[in-house]
């Protein structure tokens, strides 16, 4: 019985298409594929057991062995596992590592038990591949940076544009030392799968935020990073109290409700001032010994004040903490740019429109349309 084989098409992806991974749940955390669910045709230690036979005697021994480890109700366990899943999405498709022997077993188990589905030609790393072209050949596109002092909402502004790629978002992680997100920050291959599944909408001109190239523990693709420092940039300004606003939001009002909803009430309040204490402290080198004091001192004052319900308590550290750290940071970040390099330096609302405008012309001058008048 020939077993139907498909091409490793990003389609697959864009149409979100359930995705059926066979491999072990080790190698699925260190990198999945959008819309991938986890049905091991092997546990992790069968697999670790297979793989020594292999070395040691071959292939041939190799499958003698994993037919032996995965038999019985084991098999059948997950034939049913499988069949569930099929039955739930009729059009899920098949994958190994790299297209090969496990996803053939699958297949086979399944069609055996009277469901077809397809493979994916190449597995997991004909479509990595396909993903990481994604993201190289963005480089090449149309690109706007937006920058801006810390708590300038840039990434909201970022958010708010159809042509916006939210890098923070794909790595979990708002590019700072109090940027940590309560939920494990994703592995740098599906860091890098997020932006080619993000990308695969955004042919056009793009903009992103203004980022170093590590953002929490995730690295920008090189070749992307490189094209986001060659390009174009606007300079989002807004004043002082805006920017604190923004930053106790971000820092204390949205923290505090993912770890309330993830964890409750007692166990997400603890953990939280243990994110926002271990930030601060991670800062020591920068601000020095007794600059660290004094903030540490207001941040454990406005955590008793925000426990008998005064929220804003926060502001006694939030300020200084831009004011003596994030502003220097970057304002000798920006001496070392090109001030040529910058369309526009206005507030929020000129900046997004700005943005906007960039991107219409950009897309313009892609097509090779006549400019108007």
């Amino acid at each position: 019985m020939k077993l139907p084989l498909i091409e490793p098409d990003l389609s697959l992806i864009r149409q979100e298409r359930v995705l059926v991974d066979v491999r072990a749940p080790v190698e699925f955390a260190q990198g999945s594929l959008p819309g991938a669910v986890n049905l091991p045709l092997m546990d992790d230690e069968e697999r670790r057991l297979v793989g020594i036979e292999y070395k040691q005697r071959g292939q041939q021994a190799a499958i003698e062995l994993g037919q032996r480890l995965v038999s019985g109700g084991i098999r059948e366990a997950r034939i049913a596992a499988w069949q569930r899943l099929v039955e739930a999405h009729p059009d899920a498709v098949i994958y190994c590592y790299r297209g090969g022997l496990r996803s053939q077993i699958a297949q086979q188990w399944l069609a055996d038990a009277g469901v077809e589905r397809p493979r994916i030609r190449g597995g997991w790393k004909a479509m990595r591949q396909a993903l990481c072209r994604r993201i190289d050949a963005a480089a090449e596109q149309p690109l706007l940076v937006v920058g801006g002092l810390t708590g300038c909402a840039k990434t909201a502004l970022i958010q708010a544009l159809s042509n916006g790629l939210d890098l923070e978002g794909c790595a979990r992680h708002k590019g700072s030392a109090f940027g940590r997100h309560p939920l494990p920050a994703p592995s740098q291959i599906d860091f890098e799968h997020a932006m080619g599944l993000r990308l695969l909408s955004l042919p056009g001109p793009l903009v992103v935020e203004d980022e170093s190239r590590h953002i929490g523990a995730a690295n920008v693709p090189l070749a992307f990073w490189r094209a986001m420092e060659l390009a174009p940039r606007v300079r989002v300004e807004m004043p002082l109290d805006w920017r604190l606003a923004q930053i106790h939001k971000d820092y204390i009002d949205d923290l505090w409700a993912i770890y309330r909803q993830q964890f409750g009430e007692w166990l997400g309040w603890t953990l939280m001032r243990k994110q926002l204490s271990s930030a601060l402290a991670r800062l020591k080198k920068r601000l020095g010994h007794a600059r660290l004091a004094r903030l540490q001192r207001l941040q454990q004052l406005a955590f008793r004040e925000h426990e008998r319900g005064n929220r804003q308590a926060h502001e006694a550290w939030l300020a200084p903490l831009l004011t003596e750290y994030y502003d220097p940071m970057y304002r000798y970040q920006l001496e070392k740019r090109d001030p040529g390099r910058f369309l526009h330096v206005g507030d929020w609302d000129s900046c997004l429109e700005v943005a906007r405008s960039w991107a219409q012309e950009a897309a313009r001058q892609s097509s090779g349309r006549p400019q108007p008048a």
